[in-house]
């Protein structure tokens, strides 16, 4: 039998994984995360499984190394916070989940566009206090207007389908060309200086890499059309939040919505309800009534959870079966694991 570690655990989380067939594969739940003084959790476990804001640093690494440790199953896409050169150095392998459900996220960005332009949590709340005044509320037509989609993989092709059957004429950027995308009526791939001074709308849907981390900046934030919308579901670092704020108050930022945030790590996933947020960025982002921010909920449906969690027991299985290195299907360290 082998036995799993599940870090960061939320009632969804246990209940994807409890639905998954895991022949062979014993799970234990552990609601903290993985941190330097939770490692010790991981004791007596072959494999530790987490979540984008557990701390899978150098030293986290060489802990689950010591404790016989040979596997560590990322249930997100993202793996910027694994160490992989310290799990090169340890012999642990690393799988993620590449793919779950695209359109989840894809449909959350939207989401977040349609709550902005038409000022729904404002009109929501007014109304809830007796206020049917529309002064203050006015959107604008998504048909005809221009929106800049940054990243055209799985979630940014869904995201920019969802866009033209709005009626909005689309740019695009990413490196690599979506064939199928280029041949749409109203799609366009072109350059960022482009797509930054002639998009209504500037969405991101790209992985934090060492050339996008903060991407959205001050120069960037210069070029761009005055009133922009900017939605950021990805990564938090991928935008310089210092520099949106100053967007958002010289009005060149019109509103933004953020499913992200830099320094999530410290507050989002728990209940914060009853104390001070003393990160004074958030802080100062949450005055603004032009922001929505929601708390990396993009993943957070029905389809999705059981994607990432079929998904991770297949990993974990392939790993049980002696897998190693390259042979892992979703492996991201080809010279890791024992």
């Amino acid at each position: 039998m082998l036995n799993v570690a599940v870090f960061d655990t939320k009632a969804f989380t246990k209940a994807a994984f409890q639905t998954q067939n895991a022949d062979g594969i014993s799970f234990t739940f552990f609601e903290h995360r993985l941190t330097p003084d939770t490692a010790v959790s991981a004791t007596g476990y072959a494999v530790v499984c987490c979540f984008v804001n557990d701390t899978v640093d150098a030293d986290v690494v060489e802990r689950l190394g010591r404790m016989g440790v040979g596997l560590i199953a990322m249930r997100c896409a993202g793996y910027n916070n694994v160490d992989l050169e310290a799990c090169e150095r340890h012999g642990l392998g690393v799988v993620r989940v590449p793919a779950y459900s695209p359109p989840s996220v894809a449909e959350h960005s939207i989401a977040l566009m349609l709550a902005l332009n038409r000022h729904i949590t404002r009109a929501h709340a007014r109304v809830r206090e007796g206020n049917f005044a529309l002064d203050g509320l006015v959107g604008f037509e998504m048909h005809g207007k221009t929106a800049g989609v940054v990243g055209t993989g799985r979630i940014g092709k869904c995201a920019a389908e969802i866009l033209l059957g709005f009626g909005c004429r689309v740019l695009a950027y990413d490196p690599f060309i979506n064939e199928d995308l280029a041949k749409r009526a109203g799609f366009a791939y072109t350059d960022l200086d482009t797509l930054f001074r002639e998009s209504d709308i500037i969405s991101l849907y790209v992985p934090l890499l060492p050339d996008t981390r903060y991407l959205i900046n001050d120069d960037t934030i210069a070029k761009m059309k005055k009133g922009v919308m900017l939605i950021n579901t990805s990564r938090g670092a991928l935008v310089d939040t210092r520099a949106l704020i100053k967007g958002l108050k010289s009005g060149k930022i019109a509103s933004a919505g953020l499913d992200v945030y830099e320094e999530e790590t410290e507050y989002f996933f728990e209940d914060h309800s009853d104390a001070v947020i003393k990160d004074d960025i958030l802080a100062r982002l949450l005055t603004f009534n032009n922001v929505l921010i929601t708390s990396h909920q993009a993943f957070l449906t029905k389809e999705a959870l059981a994607a990432i969690a079929s998904t991770t027991v297949r990993n974990i299985q392939e790993y049980a079966e002696g897998k190693r290195g390259k042979a892992l299907t979703n492996g991201v360290c080809a010279r890791c694991a024992r």
